[in-house]
């Protein structure tokens, strides 16, 4: 999908963070642009900040995780700007608390949001884009947390795991329309998702307070530290742009990534050629 002048684009989690940075690379290409986002105040400021500089936005206030209200976020945005080309589920959470000690509600909430908010945008918005033949894009935001085990057990790893799985699913399957699939897995990015808690809704209780003294604590505060001297998302921004007008299914953003992930696939090849061995 090369031009993406006068074409419109939806983003979740749009009102900081990859999602504010995607929401404005998108406007500067001349496109429309519907913001949605849980975090109402935020997202009033985003979409102002935006508009200032002659962008035709708008925004929705919209909780990925629940089914009807991603149905009415995506009405919003076919009555503002007509036909939707490039849908964006970027919107994700963590959780965690320890090993022994993350919640059933934790899991909940970051599976609901992180997965099935995806699964919602597909669903809200894949019959659209196939009625108007138009051709698009889906970019599903994963993680290098989706490809490799380095946060240990937690449902951020897990949901970032299906995220990866259903991209690569949702790729072949939808080739024949005209629509592109890309994961994008970054790794350390100058967002606000360590507070994401912020957002929690009250049906998924409160965030559980993590030990100091805790087996988690050192990994938390290191992630923490990442993430504050992690890449600016305007880089992320401009790197799925690329990849939108190129085709691209799997979008990396840090050098060095295949260094993350090459120890996995070498002990996955290992056991497999032992396996046929026998």
């Amino acid at each position: 999908m090369r031009e993406l002048a006068g074409k419109t684009a939806f983003v979740t989690g749009a009102a900081s963070g990859i999602g504010l940075a995607l929401a404005t690379a998108f406007a500067r290409e001349g496109m429309k642009v519907m913001l949605a986002d849980i975090e109402a105040a935020a997202l009033d400021t985003a979409v102002d900040a935006l508009r200032a500089t002659g962008a035709e936005v708008r925004g929705a206030v919209c909780d990925v995780a629940d089914p009807a209200g991603m149905d009415r976020a995506a009405d919003a945005a076919f009555r503002a700007f007509g036909n939707v080309h490039i849908l964006c589920n970027n919107a994700g959470v963590a959780a965690g608390g320890g090993i022994d000690q993350i919640s059933v509600e934790s899991w909940r909430w970051v599976i609901d949001v992180n997965l099935m908010g995806v699964a919602h945008g597909i669903k809200s918005f894949l019959p659209h884009m196939r009625r108007h033949g138009e051709g698009g894009h889906i970019v599903n935001t994963a993680s290098m947390g989706g490809l490799n085990g380095g946060l240990g057990f937690s449902p951020y790893s897990a949901s970032k795991h299906a995220v990866v799985a259903i991209s690569e699913g949702l790729a072949w399957q939808l080739a024949p329309d005209r629509i592109g699939v890309s994961v994008l897995c970054p790794s350390y990015v100058r967002t606000r998702i360590g507070e994401s808690g912020r957002n929690r809704p009250e049906r998924y209780g409160s965030s559980p307070a993590l030990d100091p003294a805790g087996p988690s604590a050192a990994m938390v505060a290191e992630i923490a530290r990442q993430l504050d001297a992690g890449l600016d998302p305007a880089a992320v921004a401009a790197r799925v742009v690329a990849a939108i007008r190129e085709g691209q299914l799997y979008i990396f953003t840090h050098p060095g990534m295949r260094a993350e992930v090459e120890d996995r696939f070498a002990a996955i090849l290992a056991a497999i050629d032992a396996f046929s061995d026998q």
